[in-house]
């Protein structure tokens, strides 16, 4: 198409126009104006994409959906995508290992990882200080219980996802059917002692009502039995400014009653020995136990577990038993969360660590999948009444030793303890061996 005389003429004003001073400056206006908005433009998509911030544990059906809230909560803002190192598939020794290795690396892989509370002192130098996270009003409404769990070296590198406190399930309907049922319900209740407790279960134990499963695999499950004993009568037994003595009587009688209960009153089945928490709950529903060493989860986490339906079963709780002479006390346990070092989305994954100790995410835990809340505020809620029982198994709980050496010693104890209970060593023999490994020098905390 020929242009006409006018246009040509506009053309040329045009070009004259531009290389004019004020068209020079007017063109590099443009031009740095087109520029700036090319790279507001290419940055822009990246401040409005979705953070994926990936958080490696257990996800229960309850964490599952705890985790679709705060999904539902942040959507177009944050993601959290859950790796799924369930209990099913991995024992609790699996898991702290996957975990070691892959934060050993750098990996950054995973922004957030669950841990056995007792782990908090290993992991701690690579996971990310929160004091400057979490303030001190989100502090004060955390039980100091699971707190105290969160902290290595007065620093803050933890925030608790739940609370356990040790407990026995039983079969009420299969209690029910004994002449002194209601004076037995009782005596647990008020924590019946090891004495009495073997005396029943001589009297009802046979292959189609095992009496008491408890886990005794080789693994932190076991240590938490054996634990639970030996502190309630030798409390500083594994204080840190001197070596260990596991040759005391608290030690040796501890260990003693766990093998008595499988090799000499034959109360417990052989199998406990290949039992950790999920196998022994399994072992339990489908054989018909009278009594099952548990945490408080069993009854709704592993219900979904196993599509456990059948109501005929009812299981009910009461205090595990505890040592003539000695208060009651269970094992405190329970989960934390941590923050990588290495996370490249610090700022999101902190977001969620405040979710898990919100309420409403405390409410999601504990009324889909029971597992008991760390806020303060439930324990006083007319709402949840059970709790009151919870409370109880708390206030008086037993910890397990705050050392960074401790998942070693425990590798160690527990060894020797699978050893001694199935019978290949005497109590002496295994507390000895034990002893010696761990007092070598030669302990290496990875």
């Amino acid at each position: 198409m020929l242009i006409g005389n006018k246009n040509i003429h506009r053309l040329k004003s045009f070009f004259i126009f531009l290389y004019s001073p004020f068209g020079t400056f007017l063109l590099a206006l443009i031009a740095l104006t087109v520029y700036l908005f090319i790279m507001l433009r290419s940055t822009f998509p990246e401040t409005n994409k979705v953070v994926e911030i990936y958080y490696a544990g257990d996800i229960s059906y309850a964490h599952q959906l705890m985790i679709d809230e705060f999904n539902k909560e942040n959507k177009g803002k944050i993601k959290v995508v859950p790796i799924d190192l369930s209990f099913k598939e991995f024992t609790t020794n699996d898991r702290k290992e996957l975990i070691a290795r892959a934060l050993r690396s750098k990996s950054d892989k995973f922004d957030l990882f669950s841990v056995d509370q007792i782990w908090v002192k290993r992991f701690a130098k690579w996971g990310e200080p929160l004091n400057n996270f979490i303030n001190q009003n989100e502090i004060k409404n955390i039980l100091p219980e699971p707190l105290e769990s969160c902290y290595s070296n007065d620093t803050l590198v933890a925030v608790p996802i739940n609370i356990d406190a040790a407990i026995m399930y039983y079969r009420q309907d299969l209690l029910e059917k004994l002449k002194n049922y209601k004076r037995l319900i009782s005596k647990l209740d008020d924590t019946i002692t090891w004495d009495d407790f073997i005396k029943l279960g001589r009297q009802l134990n046979t292959k189609e009502n095992p009496f008491y499963i408890f886990p005794a695999a080789d693994y932190e499950g076991l240590i938490c039995s054996y634990m639970e004993l030996v502190l309630a009568k030798s409390p500083k037994i594994f204080e840190r400014q001197r070596k260990i003595n596991l040759l005391t009587p608290a030690s040796e009688n501890a260990l003693q009653l766990l093998v008595d209960l499988v090799q000499r009153y034959h109360v417990s089945p052989p199998n406990v020995l290949e039992f950790d928490e999920t196998a022994s709950f399994e072992y339990f529903i489908t054989n018909n136990g009278y009594f099952l060493r548990g945490w408080p989860s069993y009854e709704k986490d592993k219900k979904n577990l196993y599509n456990y339906t059948d109501q005929k079963k009812i299981i009910n709780y009461a205090p595990l038993p505890r040592l003539a002479g000695a208060p009651p006390g269970a094992i405190l346990g329970g989960w934390n969360l941590m923050l990588s070092k290495s996370s490249r989305n610090k700022e999101a994954a902190i977001k969620f660590l405040k979710f898990i100790i919100s309420k409403k995410a405390q409410e999601i835990l504990f009324n889909k999948g029971g597992y008991l809340p760390i806020l303060n505020s439930f324990y006083d809620d007319p709402k949840y009444p059970k709790l009151t029982f919870f409370k109880k198994i708390i206030d008086r709980g037993i910890h397990r030793p705050f050392r960074e050496d401790y998942t070693s010693i425990s590798d160690i104890l527990a060894y020797y303890i699978h050893k001694a209970i199935s019978g290949e060593m005497t109590v002496y023999q295994a507390l000895a061996q034990a002893n010696n490994m761990i007092n070598s020098g030669k302990i290496i905390i990875k």
